[in-house]
């Protein structure tokens, strides 16, 4: 079971309501619990006869992985060529995105806000803990790159802004 497998059965549980599902393969255990505040605690066990295992989920993964990124640019040259020209604001953490500092306001930018550095961003959600993450540049926000609520990975593309 790869990585994108087990992030859709976590959002598949987390919409279904249910409290806890367990799932047992032949070399992976999970188990993925949902509280009342609606957070997913996701728990992989590796079981002991997986050993050997291991390595042959990462070897697909990684193969089909390179061959969509060459298609992909390959295709939409002008694509990279636009985007190269913007600079990307990436997560410095792992969390859950929000573009709003609550639910009831106003989000913080919008596509086509020109910000500051240090005008904030949005917020991500770790450990109960929401962190404001500034602007290390000034521009024009061209896109928002992530849904709003959404888990985020460190180093994952948040926005892209015109420095000009």
């Amino acid at each position: 079971m790869d990585l994108k497998e087990i992030q859709n059965l976590i959002k598949f549980v987390a919409k279904s309501g249910a409290s806890e599902v367990k799932l047992e393969m032949d070399d992976v255990k999970i188990t993925i619990r949902t509280g009342s505040d609606d957070k997913e605690t996701t728990i992989i066990q590796q079981m002991p006869s997986a050993a050997p295992a291991v390595p042959q989920p990462v070897a697909p993964v990684a193969a089909p992985t390179q061959d969509v990124v060459t298609p992909a640019a390959a295709g939409t040259p002008s694509a990279a060529d636009e985007d190269s020209k913007y600079i990307t604001v990436k997560s410095p953490i792992i969390g859950t995105f929000y573009r709003k500092p609550s639910p009831d306001k106003p989000n913080f930018i919008e596509v086509g806000d020109t910000i500051n550095e240090g005008d904030v961003l949005c917020v991500i959600e770790a450990m109960k803990l929401f962190n404001e993450i500034e602007s290390e540049v000034s521009g024009k926000i061209v896109k928002v790159l992530v849904d709003d609520s959404s888990p985020v990975e460190f180093d994952q593309p948040l926005f892209l802004v015109d420095p000009s």
